[in-house]
């Protein structure tokens, strides 16, 4: 096995922890809900906390991150991340939760934007968007395997359980770090060019093609996280699924998604990145639509809207992902992503909180011992509008000379 391949597999191990961790709570929002007696602001909330810090210890690392060897700071933050997430297994209470996931957001934030980083230093841009493809391939194994397998776990013992698991999964892919992540340090500048916090904050935000990069990232985000916090609780109270059956939704999804997103990265090296982006960008609004005004249906017909959902859904990601490595220079690369991960963190946050203020409840009528949502279509009707506004921002990003 090629070094570049082992390097893409032990990372997209890394990223899958990030992801299931992150998104195990969604699923388990419906049982976190019954067992703290949350309300669904209090559910957003304590999914947006993750992505708070997580935006918030990105804006920070901006000003070292490209100060460092990429190894050294990898396996710091992997090792921050690991410890706090199985802080998370041992929360005895809502508000206890609230700061341990505080905790592995703040590294997680880090995390995703130093992946990408090692991913763009380490692959050619003319097959960078297949190398991000292959890692973002993370976000189906974690949609197909992990979640489902951490609702399995929590079925079988407790909402616990998924972040135990997670924590002992950590500890394991640390080890892989130190032994087979090479040394990279090609992107350090000399002491005489390291720049300053200002400069960095000039570099980014003074210039035109980093600064829509960082609108691109916040309006797409805004566009996709209004609606998935609260696929699960819609799916029980309004659509009739049992919280068993919810593991169906991301077996199916991210089954899907496993093939399409490899393939979509090829087609993104191939065909142009912004063309992909824009049909998939376009594509999405049909089951985005859909997946907010479902009624009660059968259970295979729900699994295909939201099937399709996630295959186009993901088709925006991976293109999307490789323009915004493009928009700044290699030796800038780590802070500018940090700070898109920052902004990629606080959008989803304050988009989840968004939908939160949007949608009430009422005893569900198809789920017994369930709440159905209010008002979950005019959060459909929004994300429509910023997916729309994303592909008009795709068209004004620049590739960066050198990138």
């Amino acid at each position: 096995m090629s070094k570049e391949r082992i390097l893409l597999l032990i990372l997209s191990a890394a990223l899958f922890t990030h992801i299931m961790d992150f998104m195990i709570v969604m699923p388990l929002g419906p049982q976190l809900m019954r067992l703290f007696d949350i309300s669904p602001q209090q559910f957003s909330f304590l999914v947006s906390s993750y992505s708070f810090t997580a935006g918030g210890s990105g804006f920070i690392a901006a000003f070292f991150i490209d100060r460092f060897d990429r190894k050294s700071t990898l396996a710091f933050v992997y090792i921050g991340f690991t410890l706090g997430t199985l802080a998370c297994a041992f929360a005895p209470t809502y508000e206890i939760l609230l700061i341990t996931r505080c905790t592995a957001g703040a590294f997680g934030g880090i995390l995703g934007a130093l992946v990408l980083s090692i991913v763009s230093d380490a692959i050619p841009l003319e097959r960078r968007a297949a190398g991000i493809g292959f890692v973002m391939a993370s976000f189906s194994a974690a949609s197909v395997f992990g979640v489902p397998f951490g609702l399995y776990l929590a079925t079988l013992f407790s909402w616990h359980a998924p972040f135990l698991f997670l924590g002992g999964l950590g500890v394991v892919i640390s080890v892989l770090v130190f032994i087979f992540i090479p040394s990279m340090r090609a992107h350090i500048a000399s002491e005489a060019d390291k720049p300053s916090p200002l400069e960095i904050i000039k570099r980014i935000f003074g210039r035109r093609n980093p600064l829509m990069g960082l609108l691109f990232t916040s309006i797409l985000m805004l566009g996709h996280f209004t609606i998935i916090p609260f696929i699960a609780p819609y799916m029980v109270g309004n659509v009739g699924f049992t919280e068993q059956e919810l593991t169906y939704i991301y077996l199916v999804g991210g089954g899907l998604t496993i093939f399409s997103s490899p393939m979509v990265g090829r087609f993104a090296d191939s065909h142009g990145r912004l063309k992909i982006f824009t049909i998939f960008g376009i594509l999405v609004m049909v089951p985005l639509l859909a997946i907010t005004h479902l009624p009660p249906i059968p259970l295979w017909q729900a699994l295909v809207v939201s099937g399709i959902f996630f295959i186009f859904a993901n088709g925006r990601i991976v293109p999307s992902t490789t323009m915004v490595t493009s928009v700044i220079k290699p030796e800038n690369r780590g802070s500018f992503m940090s700070i898109r991960s920052s902004i990629q963190q606080i959008s989803s946050g304050l988009a989840a909180m968004l939908g939160g203020f949007i949608i009430s409840e009422k005893p569900s009528t198809v789920t017994e011992n369930a709440k159905a949502l209010v008002g979950y279509e005019y959060v459909g009707y929004i994300a429509i509008a910023f997916s729309i506004g994303a592909i008009f921002v795709a068209r004004l990003l620049r590739v960066e000379k050198g990138a």
